[in-house]
C-alpha cells in the first residue's frame, strides 16, 4: 500500500462480520440497520451481492487468515438453512479460514427460528446468539419483541442441544423493572446453563421510537444496584465478566467480540456493514451502503463502500481506548504499539491521568480499568480524546 503515517509491526488478527438486515418487526430502542421484511425476504440476490462485496475486497486481505465470522442483524434466522449453508461456503472458498474458526449466527427465539437450529449447525455454524432481553411478557411487549417467554426457554434449551456454545443476550433497567423482576429475569437465564451471557442496559438511542416516545425507566441508582446484582449472580454461576457486558465459562469467551475489544480488523461485508483494515502504515474504516437494495445494487456494480477513510494520528488513541479499556483484563502495552503503531508516548499523560483519578491501574507492562473505572467507563474512555 501507498506510504503512510504510521509504522505497524505486524497485522492484527483478521474477522468478518456479515450483516443481514431483515427482521419481523422493528423494535422500539433498535438503531442497528435492520429492516422490516415485507413479503420474502431476497436470499440468493442479497448472497450474490455479498459474494461480490466479498471479491472486490480480496486484495484488501489477500493470504490473511481468518479467525471468526459473525452473521449478525437484523434477524439473521430468517434465513433458511440452506441460504446460510451457501454463505458459509462461499466465504470457505474465498478466505483462508482458521480450522477453528468461530462462526456465529445471530438468532430470534421464535417457534420459527427455533426449529432451524439444528439446521444451522449442520450448515456450519459453530456459535448461536439468542436476542431473548427478557423472561417476563411484559417487558417483552414493552420491547416490542415477536417472542414470549415461553418461546424464550424452548430457545435456549433447543440452543443447548444443537451446539456446544451459546450465548443469550438479556436486557435490564426496562420499563417498570425493578430489582426483583431482574432478579427473576437473571435466574431463569442462568437456570438454562447458557455458557455465554451478555446483559445490556437499555439506553434509549436517536432515531428510535423510544426516543420519539420516551419510556419511564429505573433512575441510575436502581440501574447501578441492577448492575451489582447481575455481577454477583454471574460469579455465583460461574461465569466470569470479561468485558463490560459479557460474561462466560472458562473457554466460552466470544473470540469475535473479543477481536473487536482487542482493536482487531474485521471485514465488514452487508448492508450498512462496518469495517476496520490495518495495513503497513495506516488504519482504514470503510462502512457499506445502508439501504438493502441500494447495497445490493451497488455491491453487484463491484462498488458496495459508501464511506472509507483513514484513521488519523490523533483519533488512533481513543479509538483504541473505546474498545480494550472494555475488557476487565485489560491490555498490555506492548499491544497498544502494535495495534496503532504509535509510541507509548502518545497515551502516557492520559494513563498517569488515569492512574490519579483511581480510574487504571498500571503494573507490569499491563493497563487494566480499576473498579472505579469500570463503573465510570465513559469518563475514563474520554481521558484519551485529548492524548
Amino acid at each position: 500500500m501507498r506510504p503512510g503515517l504510521l509504522q505497524l509491526p505486524a497485522l492484527p488478527p483478521l474477522s468478518v462480520y456479515v450483516h443481514l438486515p431483515w427482521c419481523l418487526r422493528k423494535c422500539p430502542y433498535c438503531d442497528f440497520n435492520s429492516h422490516e421484511s415485507k413479503g420474502e425476504i431476497p436470499e440468493q440476490r442479497y448472497l450474490d451481492a455479498l459474494f461480490a462485496d466479498l471479491e472486490a475486497s480480496l486484495p484488501l486481505v489477500w493470504g490473511r487468515t481468518v479467525h471468526s465470522i459473525f452473521i449478525g442483524g437484523g434477524t439473521p434466522s430468517l434465513f433458511s438453512p440452506a441460504a446460510i449453508e451457501s454463505l458459509i461456503a462461499g466465504l470457505r472458498a474465498r478466505l483462508k479460514l482458521e480450522p477453528a474458526c468461530e462462526i456465529t449466527l445471530e438468532a430470534n427465539p421464535g417457534t420459527f427460528e427455533k426449529d432451524r437450529f439444528r439446521s444451522y449447525r449442520d450448515a456450519g455454524v459453530t456459535r448461536l446468539s439468542i436476542g431473548v432481553q427478557s423472561f417476563d411478557d411484559r417487558h417483552l411487549r414493552a420491547l416490542g419483541r415477536v417472542h414470549d417467554r415461553a418461546q424464550a426457554i424452548a430457545a435456549a434449551e433447543e440452543a443447548a442441544l444443537a451446539f456446544e456454545t451459546f450465548n443469550l443476550d438479556l436486557m435490564y433497567a426496562l420499563p417498570g423493572q425493578d430489582l426483583a423482576m431482574l432478579e427473576q429475569d437473571l435466574t431463569q437465564a442462568l437456570a438454562l446453563l447458557p455458557p455465554h451471557l451478555s446483559v445490556y442496559h437499555l439506553t434509549i438511542e436517536p432515531n428510535t421510537v423510544f426516543a420519539k416516545f420516551p419510556p419511564k425507566v429505573p433512575d441510575d441508582d436502581l440501574a447501578y444496584a441492577m448492575l451489582d446484582r447481575i455481577t454477583e449472580m454471574t460469579t455465583g454461576a460461574g461465569l466470569e465478566r470479561y468485558e463490560v457486558s459479557a460474561y462466560a465459562k472458562p473457554a466460552h469467551s466470544c473470540r469475535h467480540n473479543l477481536n473487536y475489544w482487542q482493536f482487531g480488523d474485521y471485514l465488514g461485508l452487508g448492508a450498512g456493514a462496518h469495517g476496520k483494515l490495518s495495513f503497513a502504515h495506516r488504519v482504514v474504516r470503510q462502512i457499506r451502503y445502508r439501504e438493502p437494495r441500494l447495497y445490493m445494487d451497488n455491491a453487484l456494480a463491484g462498488n458496495a463502500i459508501a464511506q472509507e477513510e483513514e484513521v488519523g494520528r490523533k483519533q488512533l488513541p481513543f479509538e483504541f481506548m473505546l474498545n480494550a479499556l472494555r475488557l476487565r483484563h485489560g491490555f498490555t502495552l506492548q499491544s497498544f504499539f502494535e495495534r496503532t503503531g504509535l509510541p507509548l508516548s502518545a497515551i502516557q499523560g492520559a494513563l498517569e491521568e488515569g492512574e490519579r483519578k483511581g480510574l487504571l491501574a498500571v503494573e507490569g507492562g499491563w493497563v487494566r480499568p480499576t473498579e472505579r473505572g469500570f463503573d465510570f467507563l465513559s469518563d475514563l474512555q474520554g481521558l484519551f480524546l485529548e492524548s
